[in-house]
């Protein structure tokens, strides 16, 4: 029995698991702004190639 009671007071685990929630949500936070600026480069670029190809002429 005395083993389940310090089983119950061990907060060791639940502390790991916060950390990887949070490394989780970091990650995910940085996924999503890289994509958003990966997306505005490309158009920029486009705009840049559009513009470049026009005064060509």
């Amino acid at each position: 029995m005395n083993i389940f009671k310090r089983f119950a007071k061990d907060e060791s685990g639940a502390t790991a698991i916060e950390y990887g929630l949070i490394a989780v949500g970091i990650a995910v936070a940085i996924i999503l702004v890289t994509q958003e600026i990966g997306t505005n480069l490309v158009t920029k670029f486009g705009e840049i190639r559009d513009g470049l190809a026009g005064s060509g002429s």
